[in-house]
């Protein structure tokens, strides 16, 4: 069997909390973050808890940079 792919019976379990604990932090952060940004809180926090760290980077590519651009265009008008 190739020795890239393991079985759930080959991964420490401490190693399973961790990863489940990792999901689950940057799925409510992502969703607390999106609801106080207005912008698809549960798209955001749902899809927050399937990987890690995808979710998080594309997150901050769409919504965090893009509000601050638009934060820094702001400033510039005043």
């Amino acid at each position: 069997m190739n020795k890239l792919h393991y079985s759930l019976e080959e991964i420490p379990p401490v190693l399973l909390v961790f990863l489940a604990l990792m999901l689950l932090i940057q799925g409510t952060w992502m969703f607390q973050d999106a609801r106080k940004r207005d912008r698809f809180p549960w798209l955001w926090g749902l899809w927050g808890i399937t990987s890690l760290p995808g979710p998080l980077l594309i997150y901050w590519l769409i919504v965090i940079r893009t509000d601050r651009k638009r934060q820094a265009g702001s400033k510039k008008n005043r």
